[in-house]
Protein backbone atom coordinates (compact mmCIF):
# COMPACT_ATOMS: atom_id res chain seq x y z
CA UNK A 1 0.00 0.00 0.00
CA UNK A 2 1.44 3.31 -0.91
CA UNK A 3 3.04 5.86 1.93
CA UNK A 4 0.65 7.76 3.55
CA UNK A 5 -2.68 5.69 2.87
CA UNK A 6 -2.77 4.78 6.69
CA UNK A 7 -2.95 8.18 8.36
CA UNK A 8 -0.22 9.99 10.37
CA UNK A 9 1.08 9.24 13.64
CA UNK A 10 -0.95 10.49 16.49
CA UNK A 11 0.84 13.48 17.58
CA UNK A 12 2.03 14.21 21.59
CA UNK A 13 -0.72 15.20 23.35
CA UNK A 14 0.98 16.34 26.26
CA UNK A 15 2.52 14.72 29.76
CA UNK A 16 0.62 11.98 31.28
CA UNK A 17 -0.28 12.18 34.95
CA UNK A 18 1.90 8.77 36.46
CA UNK A 19 0.57 7.00 40.00
CA UNK A 20 2.59 5.79 42.18
CA UNK A 21 2.63 2.60 40.50
CA UNK A 22 4.30 3.96 37.35
CA UNK A 23 0.94 3.46 35.58
CA UNK A 24 -0.16 6.56 33.46
CA UNK A 25 -3.64 8.28 35.80
CA UNK A 26 -6.41 10.20 33.58
CA UNK A 27 -6.62 13.62 34.05
CA UNK A 28 -10.55 13.38 35.30
CA UNK A 29 -12.29 10.66 37.18
CA UNK A 30 -15.58 10.00 35.40
CA UNK A 31 -17.50 11.30 37.76
CA UNK A 32 -15.82 14.98 37.04
CA UNK A 33 -15.93 14.40 33.35
CA UNK A 34 -19.24 13.81 33.38
CA UNK A 35 -19.56 17.13 35.61
CA UNK A 36 -17.71 19.21 32.65
CA UNK A 37 -19.74 17.73 29.89
CA UNK A 38 -23.03 18.70 31.84
CA UNK A 39 -21.93 22.22 32.86
CA UNK A 40 -19.35 23.29 29.80
CA UNK A 41 -21.66 25.83 27.78
CA UNK A 42 -18.67 26.02 25.05
CA UNK A 43 -16.68 22.91 22.86
CA UNK A 44 -13.48 21.33 24.56
CA UNK A 45 -10.91 18.77 23.55
CA UNK A 46 -10.51 16.04 26.24
CA UNK A 47 -7.15 14.94 26.02
CA UNK A 48 -5.22 11.65 27.38
CA UNK A 49 -8.68 9.99 28.18
CA UNK A 50 -8.27 7.35 25.99
CA UNK A 51 -4.76 6.34 25.57
CA UNK A 52 -5.89 2.71 26.95
CA UNK A 53 -9.17 2.24 25.01
CA UNK A 54 -8.72 -0.95 22.41
CA UNK A 55 -10.42 0.85 20.30
CA UNK A 56 -7.30 3.10 19.81
CA UNK A 57 -6.21 0.99 17.58
CA UNK A 58 -8.74 1.20 14.93
CA UNK A 59 -7.22 2.04 11.58
CA UNK A 60 -9.30 1.84 8.68
CA UNK A 61 -6.61 -1.13 7.53
CA UNK A 62 -7.24 -2.93 11.27
CA UNK A 63 -11.10 -2.85 10.71
CA UNK A 64 -11.22 -3.90 7.23
CA UNK A 65 -9.66 -6.90 8.52
CA UNK A 66 -12.21 -7.21 11.18
CA UNK A 67 -15.08 -6.42 8.94
CA UNK A 68 -13.85 -9.27 6.80
CA UNK A 69 -15.46 -7.89 3.26
CA UNK A 70 -18.42 -6.77 5.02
CA UNK A 71 -19.76 -4.51 1.97
CA UNK A 72 -20.07 -0.64 3.39
CA UNK A 73 -22.07 2.31 1.41
CA UNK A 74 -19.92 5.03 0.75
CA UNK A 75 -20.76 9.15 -0.09
CA UNK A 76 -18.79 10.02 -2.98
CA UNK A 77 -18.38 13.95 -3.37
CA UNK A 78 -17.15 16.42 -5.83
CA UNK A 79 -13.58 17.89 -4.68
CA UNK A 80 -13.36 21.65 -6.14
CA UNK A 81 -14.51 25.07 -5.47
CA UNK A 82 -18.12 26.56 -4.86
CA UNK A 83 -20.51 28.53 -2.90
CA UNK A 84 -23.84 25.68 -2.12
CA UNK A 85 -24.06 23.52 0.52
CA UNK A 86 -23.14 19.43 -1.21
CA UNK A 87 -25.91 18.01 0.67
CA UNK A 88 -26.24 14.37 0.86
CA UNK A 89 -29.16 14.46 -1.81
CA UNK A 90 -26.61 15.83 -3.86
CA UNK A 91 -24.31 12.76 -3.80
CA UNK A 92 -23.78 9.52 -5.17
CA UNK A 93 -23.57 6.30 -3.21
CA UNK A 94 -21.61 3.33 -4.09
CA UNK A 95 -21.07 -0.53 -1.81
CA UNK A 96 -17.82 -1.20 -1.10
CA UNK A 97 -15.32 -3.27 0.96
CA UNK A 98 -13.49 -1.17 3.73
CA UNK A 99 -10.24 -2.87 1.60
CA UNK A 100 -11.47 -1.91 -2.08
CA UNK A 101 -11.72 1.92 -0.20
CA UNK A 102 -7.98 1.92 0.56
CA UNK A 103 -6.92 0.39 -2.62
CA UNK A 104 -9.10 3.59 -4.26
CA UNK A 105 -7.69 6.03 -1.51
CA UNK A 106 -4.43 5.29 -2.29
CA UNK A 107 -5.27 5.64 -6.10
CA UNK A 108 -4.29 2.11 -7.04
CA UNK A 109 -7.64 1.62 -8.57
CA UNK A 110 -8.42 -0.48 -11.83
CA UNK A 111 -10.75 0.05 -14.43
CA UNK A 112 -12.96 -2.62 -12.70
CA UNK A 113 -14.60 -2.15 -9.33
CA UNK A 114 -17.26 -0.62 -7.42
CA UNK A 115 -15.30 3.02 -7.57
CA UNK A 116 -14.48 2.27 -10.58
CA UNK A 117 -16.55 5.95 -12.06
CA UNK A 118 -14.91 8.09 -9.60
CA UNK A 119 -11.41 9.57 -10.37
CA UNK A 120 -9.55 9.42 -6.76
CA UNK A 121 -8.24 13.24 -7.72
CA UNK A 122 -11.67 14.34 -8.42
CA UNK A 123 -14.04 12.65 -5.95
CA UNK A 124 -13.52 12.03 -2.16
CA UNK A 125 -15.71 8.95 -0.36
CA UNK A 126 -16.93 9.03 3.13
CA UNK A 127 -18.53 5.97 4.93
CA UNK A 128 -20.21 8.45 7.38
CA UNK A 129 -22.99 7.47 10.37
CA UNK A 130 -22.57 4.25 10.87
CA UNK A 131 -23.94 2.64 13.56
CA UNK A 132 -22.26 -0.42 15.46
CA UNK A 133 -25.10 -2.29 15.93
CA UNK A 134 -25.78 -2.33 12.17
CA UNK A 135 -22.18 -2.18 11.43
CA UNK A 136 -20.91 -4.55 14.02
CA UNK A 137 -23.68 -6.96 14.37
CA UNK A 138 -22.34 -10.47 14.24
CA UNK A 139 -19.01 -9.05 16.25
CA UNK A 140 -21.14 -7.87 18.97
CA UNK A 141 -17.72 -8.04 20.96
CA UNK A 142 -16.32 -5.15 19.64
CA UNK A 143 -18.87 -2.86 21.41
CA UNK A 144 -16.43 -3.00 24.64
CA UNK A 145 -13.36 -1.54 22.88
CA UNK A 146 -15.02 1.55 22.94
CA UNK A 147 -15.35 2.69 26.80
CA UNK A 148 -17.39 5.63 27.17
CA UNK A 149 -18.24 5.15 30.87
CA UNK A 150 -14.67 6.78 31.66
CA UNK A 151 -16.36 9.94 31.05
CA UNK A 152 -19.26 9.14 33.77
CA UNK A 153 -21.80 7.43 31.38
CA UNK A 154 -21.67 4.07 33.00
CA UNK A 155 -22.64 1.10 30.60
CA UNK A 156 -22.11 3.11 27.32
CA UNK A 157 -19.96 1.70 25.14
CA UNK A 158 -19.87 1.02 21.12
CA UNK A 159 -23.54 0.02 21.41
CA UNK A 160 -24.64 3.53 21.35
CA UNK A 161 -22.09 4.80 18.75
CA UNK A 162 -21.24 5.51 15.24
CA UNK A 163 -18.32 5.30 12.97
CA UNK A 164 -17.22 7.41 10.72
CA UNK A 165 -14.19 6.35 8.12
CA UNK A 166 -13.36 8.99 4.89
CA UNK A 167 -10.81 10.39 2.42
CA UNK A 168 -9.31 14.13 2.55
CA UNK A 169 -11.54 16.32 1.60
CA UNK A 170 -14.93 14.41 2.47
CA UNK A 171 -16.90 16.28 4.76
CA UNK A 172 -20.28 16.79 6.56
CA UNK A 173 -22.96 19.92 5.24
CA UNK A 174 -22.91 22.38 8.32
CA UNK A 175 -25.80 21.45 10.75
CA UNK A 176 -27.10 21.28 14.26
CA UNK A 177 -28.26 18.23 15.91
CA UNK A 178 -31.83 18.59 17.75
CA UNK A 179 -30.91 15.83 20.70
CA UNK A 180 -27.89 15.37 23.05
CA UNK A 181 -24.58 16.76 22.77
CA UNK A 182 -21.83 15.35 21.24
CA UNK A 183 -18.67 13.21 22.57
CA UNK A 184 -16.37 12.44 19.10
CA UNK A 185 -13.64 10.54 19.69
CA UNK A 186 -10.78 10.98 16.72
CA UNK A 187 -8.75 7.52 16.52
CA UNK A 188 -6.50 7.93 12.82
CA UNK A 189 -5.90 11.07 10.91
CA UNK A 190 -7.07 14.37 11.75
CA UNK A 191 -10.40 16.32 11.21
CA UNK A 192 -11.01 20.33 11.01
CA UNK A 193 -14.15 21.29 12.50
CA UNK A 194 -15.93 24.40 12.51
CA UNK A 195 -18.46 25.40 14.95
CA UNK A 196 -21.14 28.19 16.02
CA UNK A 197 -22.78 28.86 18.69
CA UNK A 198 -26.69 28.30 19.31
CA UNK A 199 -27.26 32.08 19.81
CA UNK A 200 -25.93 32.59 16.08
CA UNK A 201 -28.58 30.36 14.44
CA UNK A 202 -30.10 33.00 12.27
CA UNK A 203 -27.28 34.05 11.00
CA UNK A 204 -26.77 30.21 9.50
CA UNK A 205 -29.76 30.60 7.61
CA UNK A 206 -31.51 27.30 8.76
CA UNK A 207 -33.37 25.03 6.54
CA UNK A 208 -35.65 21.47 7.20
CA UNK A 209 -34.66 20.55 2.87
CA UNK A 210 -33.30 18.12 2.75
CA UNK A 211 -34.88 16.53 5.26
CA UNK A 212 -33.82 14.26 8.15
CA UNK A 213 -34.70 13.87 11.37
CA UNK A 214 -32.78 15.36 14.10
CA UNK A 215 -30.91 17.28 11.73
CA UNK A 216 -31.15 21.38 11.02
CA UNK A 217 -28.92 22.40 8.13
CA UNK A 218 -27.81 25.64 6.93
CA UNK A 219 -28.32 26.97 3.55
CA UNK A 220 -24.02 28.41 3.82
CA UNK A 221 -21.16 26.80 2.73
CA UNK A 222 -19.41 27.75 5.89
CA UNK A 223 -15.70 27.44 4.10
CA UNK A 224 -16.83 29.36 0.79
CA UNK A 225 -19.61 31.35 1.49
CA UNK A 226 -22.08 33.94 -0.49
CA UNK A 227 -22.02 36.83 1.38
CA UNK A 228 -24.25 38.88 -1.02
CA UNK A 229 -27.18 35.94 -0.77
CA UNK A 230 -26.37 35.07 3.31
CA UNK A 231 -24.81 38.96 4.11
CA UNK A 232 -26.13 37.90 8.08
CA UNK A 233 -23.29 35.45 7.99
CA UNK A 234 -20.59 37.77 8.64
CA UNK A 235 -22.27 38.18 11.79
CA UNK A 236 -21.73 34.24 13.23
CA UNK A 237 -18.72 33.78 15.22
CA UNK A 238 -17.34 30.91 14.40
CA UNK A 239 -15.18 28.65 16.04
CA UNK A 240 -12.03 26.31 14.53
CA UNK A 241 -10.43 23.60 15.77
CA UNK A 242 -8.42 20.72 14.12
CA UNK A 243 -9.04 17.67 16.07
CA UNK A 244 -5.96 14.35 16.25
CA UNK A 245 -5.93 11.10 17.00
CA UNK A 246 -6.27 10.22 20.77
CA UNK A 247 -8.50 13.42 21.20
CA UNK A 248 -12.41 13.32 22.28
CA UNK A 249 -14.25 16.37 21.49
CA UNK A 250 -17.06 17.80 23.45
CA UNK A 251 -19.75 19.33 21.23
CA UNK A 252 -22.31 21.37 23.20
CA UNK A 253 -26.37 20.91 22.70
CA UNK A 254 -27.48 22.48 19.36
CA UNK A 255 -23.60 23.89 18.53
CA UNK A 256 -23.77 24.32 14.80
CA UNK A 257 -20.98 22.39 13.24
CA UNK A 258 -19.11 21.27 9.47
CA UNK A 259 -16.56 18.66 9.69
CA UNK A 260 -13.94 17.98 7.19
CA UNK A 261 -11.07 15.42 6.86
CA UNK A 262 -7.79 16.61 6.36
CA UNK A 263 -5.78 13.40 6.08
CA UNK A 264 -5.56 10.83 3.80
CA UNK A 265 -7.59 8.29 5.91
CA UNK A 266 -10.12 9.99 8.75
CA UNK A 267 -12.00 7.41 11.29
CA UNK A 268 -14.04 8.80 14.15
CA UNK A 269 -16.11 7.52 16.76
CA UNK A 270 -19.13 9.07 18.18
CA UNK A 271 -21.84 9.22 20.53
CA UNK A 272 -24.69 11.32 21.46
CA UNK A 273 -25.67 12.16 24.85
CA UNK A 274 -29.44 12.38 25.74
CA UNK A 275 -30.20 15.54 27.83
CA UNK A 276 -33.36 16.58 29.75
CA UNK A 277 -34.08 18.80 26.86
CA UNK A 278 -34.13 15.98 24.05
CA UNK A 279 -38.59 15.34 25.70
CA UNK A 280 -39.77 18.56 24.25
CA UNK A 281 -37.06 18.62 21.13
CA UNK A 282 -39.17 15.27 20.05
CA UNK A 283 -42.25 17.02 20.11
CA UNK A 284 -40.90 20.07 18.15
CA UNK A 285 -39.50 17.51 15.46
CA UNK A 286 -42.35 15.28 15.41
CA UNK A 287 -43.83 18.36 14.65
CA UNK A 288 -41.68 19.17 11.55
CA UNK A 289 -41.77 15.73 10.33
CA UNK A 290 -45.17 16.09 9.88
CA UNK A 291 -45.42 19.45 8.28
CA UNK A 292 -42.39 19.00 5.92
CA UNK A 293 -44.10 15.36 4.90
CA UNK A 294 -47.49 16.81 4.27
CA UNK A 295 -46.41 19.47 1.95
CA UNK A 296 -43.80 18.21 0.11
CA UNK A 297 -45.65 14.53 -0.69
CA UNK A 298 -48.65 16.50 -1.91
CA UNK A 299 -46.16 19.07 -4.12
CA UNK A 300 -45.02 15.53 -5.87
CA UNK A 301 -45.32 12.53 -4.12
CA UNK A 302 -43.32 10.04 -6.42
CA UNK A 303 -39.60 12.44 -5.86
CA UNK A 304 -39.68 12.15 -2.46
CA UNK A 305 -35.91 11.60 -2.82
CA UNK A 306 -35.11 15.01 -3.74
CA UNK A 307 -36.30 16.40 -0.49
CA UNK A 308 -35.79 13.47 1.79
CA UNK A 309 -31.84 12.99 2.79
CA UNK A 310 -30.97 9.15 2.24
CA UNK A 311 -30.45 8.35 5.80
CA UNK A 312 -34.39 9.26 6.55
CA UNK A 313 -35.85 5.90 5.92
CA UNK A 314 -38.65 5.57 7.64
CA UNK A 315 -42.34 5.94 6.40
CA UNK A 316 -43.17 9.18 5.79
CA UNK A 317 -47.34 8.82 5.15
CA UNK A 318 -49.22 11.17 7.38
CA UNK A 319 -51.46 8.24 9.37
CA UNK A 320 -47.45 7.22 10.68
CA UNK A 321 -46.23 10.79 11.30
CA UNK A 322 -49.75 12.11 13.26
CA UNK A 323 -49.10 8.23 15.27
CA UNK A 324 -45.17 9.44 15.98
CA UNK A 325 -46.28 13.29 16.95
CA UNK A 326 -48.88 11.56 19.43
CA UNK A 327 -45.97 9.20 20.43
CA UNK A 328 -43.50 12.35 21.31
CA UNK A 329 -46.17 14.09 23.19
CA UNK A 330 -47.37 10.93 25.14
CA UNK A 331 -43.43 10.40 26.01
CA UNK A 332 -43.12 14.02 27.14
CA UNK A 333 -46.06 13.94 29.80
CA UNK A 334 -44.64 10.76 30.96
CA UNK A 335 -41.67 12.18 31.65
CA UNK A 336 -42.64 14.84 33.38
CA UNK A 337 -45.02 12.37 35.41
CA UNK A 338 -42.16 10.19 36.15
CA UNK A 339 -40.20 13.68 37.46
CA UNK A 340 -42.79 14.87 39.37
CA UNK A 341 -43.25 11.32 41.31
CA UNK A 342 -39.22 11.36 42.23
CA UNK A 343 -39.44 14.61 43.26
CA UNK A 344 -42.63 14.05 45.69
CA UNK A 345 -40.52 10.95 46.75
CA UNK A 346 -37.34 12.81 47.53
CA UNK A 347 -39.00 15.53 49.16
CA UNK A 348 -41.25 13.18 51.26
CA UNK A 349 -38.06 11.50 52.09
CA UNK A 350 -36.72 14.82 53.72
CA UNK A 351 -39.93 15.88 55.82
CA UNK A 352 -40.43 18.95 53.09
CA UNK A 353 -43.39 20.43 51.61
CA UNK A 354 -44.01 20.06 48.14
CA UNK A 355 -44.59 22.82 46.10
CA UNK A 356 -47.26 24.02 44.91
CA UNK A 357 -47.86 22.73 41.20
CA UNK A 358 -49.39 25.59 38.47
CA UNK A 359 -52.37 24.95 36.58
CA UNK A 360 -50.15 24.59 33.51
CA UNK A 361 -46.99 23.03 32.70
CA UNK A 362 -44.17 25.15 32.89
CA UNK A 363 -42.64 24.17 29.31
CA UNK A 364 -40.68 27.23 29.33
CA UNK A 365 -38.28 25.31 31.39
CA UNK A 366 -37.58 22.56 29.45
CA UNK A 367 -37.35 24.27 25.84
CA UNK A 368 -33.69 25.26 26.49
CA UNK A 369 -30.35 23.93 27.93
CA UNK A 370 -30.19 23.31 31.62
CA UNK A 371 -29.33 26.35 33.45
CA UNK A 372 -26.08 25.66 35.50
CA UNK A 373 -24.83 28.17 38.28
CA UNK A 374 -21.87 30.40 37.94
CA UNK A 375 -20.39 28.79 40.29
CA UNK A 376 -20.18 25.29 38.47
CA UNK A 377 -19.40 27.49 35.09
CA UNK A 378 -16.58 29.05 36.59
CA UNK A 379 -15.46 25.78 38.21
CA UNK A 380 -15.84 23.86 34.59
CA UNK A 381 -13.81 26.98 33.32
CA UNK A 382 -11.32 26.79 35.65
CA UNK A 383 -10.55 22.94 34.18
CA UNK A 384 -9.00 24.31 31.36
CA UNK A 385 -5.36 22.83 31.08
CA UNK A 386 -2.96 20.27 28.91
CA UNK A 387 -6.12 18.06 30.03
CA UNK A 388 -9.04 20.16 29.13
CA UNK A 389 -8.57 22.88 26.29
CA UNK A 390 -11.23 25.08 25.09
CA UNK A 391 -12.19 25.51 21.76
CA UNK A 392 -12.26 29.20 20.91
CA UNK A 393 -13.51 31.87 18.23
CA UNK A 394 -11.24 31.68 15.34
CA UNK A 395 -10.68 35.25 15.02
CA UNK A 396 -12.51 38.62 15.95
CA UNK A 397 -13.91 38.74 12.16
CA UNK A 398 -16.53 35.84 12.83
CA UNK A 399 -18.24 34.61 10.13
CA UNK A 400 -17.60 35.22 6.22
CA UNK A 401 -15.16 33.74 4.24
CA UNK A 402 -11.56 31.87 5.17
CA UNK A 403 -8.35 32.72 3.92
CA UNK A 404 -6.45 29.75 2.33
CA UNK A 405 -2.89 29.56 3.34
CA UNK A 406 -1.27 26.46 3.72
CA UNK A 407 -2.38 22.87 4.55
CA UNK A 408 0.09 22.70 7.04
CA UNK A 409 -0.79 20.88 10.14
CA UNK A 410 -2.86 23.04 12.88
CA UNK A 411 -3.12 22.67 16.76
CA UNK A 412 -6.02 22.19 18.93
CA UNK A 413 -5.75 25.97 20.28
CA UNK A 414 -5.81 27.49 16.53
CA UNK A 415 -2.97 28.38 14.49
CA UNK A 416 -3.36 29.01 10.70
CA UNK A 417 -6.24 27.61 8.44
CA UNK A 418 -6.48 26.02 5.30
CA UNK A 419 -9.80 26.30 3.11
CA UNK A 420 -10.33 22.82 1.53
CA UNK A 421 -11.05 22.53 -1.98
CA UNK A 422 -15.89 21.90 -1.34
CA UNK A 423 -17.27 20.78 -4.37
CA UNK A 424 -20.77 22.34 -4.28
CA UNK A 425 -23.43 21.37 -7.22
CA UNK A 426 -25.98 24.35 -7.87
CA UNK A 427 -29.36 23.16 -7.06
CA UNK A 428 -31.96 23.54 -9.75
CA UNK A 429 -34.88 22.58 -8.38
CA UNK A 430 -36.86 24.96 -5.12
CA UNK A 431 -40.22 23.39 -5.82
CA UNK A 432 -42.40 23.76 -8.54
CA UNK A 433 -45.33 24.59 -6.65
CA UNK A 434 -45.71 28.67 -6.84
CA UNK A 435 -48.91 30.59 -6.72
CA UNK A 436 -50.89 30.63 -10.10
CA UNK A 437 -52.42 34.36 -9.62
CA UNK A 438 -50.05 35.92 -7.31
CA UNK A 439 -51.14 39.41 -6.15
CA UNK A 440 -49.21 42.29 -7.01
CA UNK A 441 -47.62 43.93 -4.33
CA UNK A 442 -47.87 47.52 -3.76
CA UNK A 443 -45.23 49.85 -4.00
CA UNK A 444 -42.16 49.91 -5.84
CA UNK A 445 -42.23 46.26 -6.14
CA UNK A 446 -45.17 46.12 -7.89
CA UNK A 447 -43.14 45.62 -11.29
CA UNK A 448 -42.31 42.18 -10.49
CA UNK A 449 -44.10 38.88 -9.64
CA UNK A 450 -43.33 37.16 -6.54
CA UNK A 451 -43.58 33.48 -6.31
CA UNK A 452 -43.04 31.53 -3.10
CA UNK A 453 -42.50 27.87 -3.76
CA UNK A 454 -43.15 25.15 -1.39
CA UNK A 455 -39.51 25.25 0.10
CA UNK A 456 -40.06 29.23 1.09
CA UNK A 457 -42.94 28.37 3.04
CA UNK A 458 -41.17 25.37 4.83
CA UNK A 459 -38.96 27.80 5.79
CA UNK A 460 -40.50 30.14 7.84
CA UNK A 461 -42.90 27.10 9.46
CA UNK A 462 -40.95 24.64 10.31
CA UNK A 463 -38.16 27.21 11.04
CA UNK A 464 -36.19 26.01 14.92
CA UNK A 465 -37.82 29.44 16.41
CA UNK A 466 -41.27 28.61 14.90
CA UNK A 467 -41.45 25.03 16.12
CA UNK A 468 -40.28 25.41 19.66
CA UNK A 469 -43.52 27.64 20.16
CA UNK A 470 -45.72 25.69 18.57
CA UNK A 471 -44.27 22.69 20.89
CA UNK A 472 -44.54 24.81 23.51
CA UNK A 473 -48.32 25.81 22.90
CA UNK A 474 -49.30 22.08 22.25
CA UNK A 475 -47.83 20.82 25.19
CA UNK A 476 -49.54 23.70 27.58
CA UNK A 477 -52.24 23.18 25.85
CA UNK A 478 -52.76 19.17 26.05
CA UNK A 479 -51.42 19.66 29.92
CA UNK A 480 -54.88 21.34 30.57
CA UNK A 481 -56.10 18.08 29.79
CA UNK A 482 -53.70 16.26 31.54
CA UNK A 483 -52.77 18.13 35.11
Amino acid sequence: MAAGCEGIAPPTLGERTVGEEGEPVKPFTPVKAKEIIMSLQQPAIFCNMVFDWPSRHWTAKHLSKVLEGKQIRFRMGLRGTGTVPQYETECSYVDATLEEFLTWNCDQSSISGPFKDYEHSKFWAYADYKYFVTLFEDKTDVFQEVVWSDFGFPGRNGQESTLWIGSFGAHTPCHLDSYGCNLVFQVQGRKRWHLFPPEDTPFLYPTRIPYEESSVFSKINVVNPDLKRFPQFQKARRHMVTLSPGQVLFVPRHWWHYVESLDPVTVSINSWIELEEDHLARVEEAITRMLVCTLKTAEDPHHRRTWLNPTEVEETSHEVNSCYLNSAVCAFFDHCEKAKAVEMQALSANGAEPRVQEEHMEVEQAQGPSLTSRAEKQEAASLFGTDLIPVTPASEERGGALEGDSEESVSSNGGHFAELPCARRQQTSKGASALTEPLAPRGPMAHSRVFVSTDDLLDCLVNPQVTRMVAQLLIQGKSCDTF
